[in-house]
């Protein structure tokens, strides 16, 4: 009498549920965002769509001042994420698309509908340069993560440059601009023009990243800190324009400084080496 040999089966595990898969592997963890940075970057973004709805009812200064909120607010979410230590890809693409919004379509709408509107094809090409420079100049802002000296930015940021358009459209309609109605939109073009064109430029402006909030720094800093509050809280809309000014022409300053003296642009990113993959 012959015995078959039954051939072995292979060992198919129990499909187990989801539910249970985590319970079981207590290192799967559900992927989830941190609050606390996003958050602000909620309210820079909601600031920068008031601004928009603001200018589409007319009210240019109640525009403006958004803008300068959403830069505070969106110069809060790095720090922020970084003293909590709770930074995420997720954050840094919703930062880009906020700052894509507050700093780059919110400040070309209120321009163009403030005054720009008045020059035809020429007010509307001079906002969408504002916008497309914008644009690039944030793409070009993230391909470049790790590769540039982080003391510097490569070109105007845009916060900056919103923060110049927004203080020219607050300067004016305050009245402390002393130009002729028929020249204000060719003024305001060009600095619509200048801050997209400096935003996409090679120029280095001073990041501030250098800057920890933790260390201790001198006695004159504070000193230093208390002025500036003082002169921007005495008149706003000058004080704000006149700084955004200075630092909008201090990357071009420090740039030709450093060429004639043969030194390299710090801002540039770094060539590659031979053989480096």
């Amino acid at each position: 009498m012959r015995f078959r040999r039954r051939k072995p089966r292979p060992f198919v595990r129990p499909a187990v549920p989801v539910a249970d898969e985590v319970a079981v592997r207590p290192g799967l963890r559900r992927r989830g965002i941190y609050l606390l940075p996003n958050l602000f970057t909620m309210a820079a973004l909601f600031a920068g769509f008031f601004a928009i709805v603001q200018a589409m009812n007319q009210r240019f200064e109640a525009a403006a001042i958004a803008i300068f909120v959403a830069m505070v607010l969106d110069g809060m979410d790095g720090r922020v994420a970084r003293l909590t230590n709770t930074q995420s890809a997720f954050g840094e693409q919703l930062d880009s698309l906020s700052d894509m919004t507050s700093f780059g379509v919110a400040p070309a709408l209120v321009m163009y509908e403030w005054v720009l509107s008045g020059l035809g094809r020429w007010g509307w090409a001079g906002a969408f340069v504002y916008c497309a420079c914008a644009a690039a100049r944030l793409a070009r802002f993230n391909a470049n993560l790790g590769v540039v000296d982080r003391r510097f930015f490569q070109g105007l940021p845009s916060p900056a440059a919103a923060a110049l358009i927004a203080g020219f459209v607050w300067l004016a309609i305050d009245n402390k601009f002393h130009i002729k109605d028929a020249a204000m939109p060719w003024v305001a073009f060009g600095f619509t023009v200048y801050a997209g064109l400096t935003m996409v430029s090679s120029a280095p402006f001073y990041s501030g990243k250098s800057f920890q909030l933790a260390r201790s720094v001198p006695f004159w800093t504070m000193v230093a800190v208390i002025v500036l509050i003082f002169v921007v809280s005495s008149d706003p809309p000058i004080a704000l324009f006149t700084l955004f000014c200075c630092y909008a022409v201090s990357g071009y300053v420090y740039w030709a400084w450093r060429w004639f003296r043969g030194e390299a642009n710090p801002a540039r990113p770094a060539p590659a080496e031979p053989g480096a993959r």
